[in-house]
């Protein structure tokens, strides 16, 4: 099971950019929104796209989807530990969560 992260934590990662953000939303929904700097991979992209994406195995990762019911972000951290990641972390949270709390948001 994947390692969680609280929306404190990440927003502070995020701020200090020790941390790639990865939307598993991905397609309308990620130009819709995303978390400030998030990179869109969907599962059925990590085999192909993670190797360059993410080039560092050792790096910190956090995944995230829209809430707590959403599959996408575990699938995704799975997959990358699956794939040797180190440092996967889930935000179960989801951007609902980030945008209630009046956190900021990008747009593609």
């Amino acid at each position: 099971m994947t390692a969680l992260i609280a929306r404190d934590e990440l927003k502070k990662a995020i701020d200090a950019g020790t941390v790639t953000v990865l939307d598993a939303l991905g397609g309308e929904y990620y130009a819709q929104q995303h978390l400030p700097g998030a990179i869109e991979l969907v599962r059925a992209d990590v085999d192909a796209k993670a190797p360059t994406l993410l080039p560092d195995r050792d790096a910190a990762i956090v995944t995230y989807c829209s809430n707590p019911a959403c599959p996408n972000s575990g699938q995704v951290a799975d997959r990358l530990t699956a794939l040797g990641y180190t440092d996967v972390r889930k935000y179960r949270e989801g951007i609902q969560d980030w945008v209630e709390a009046g956190l900021a948001v990008e747009t593609a």
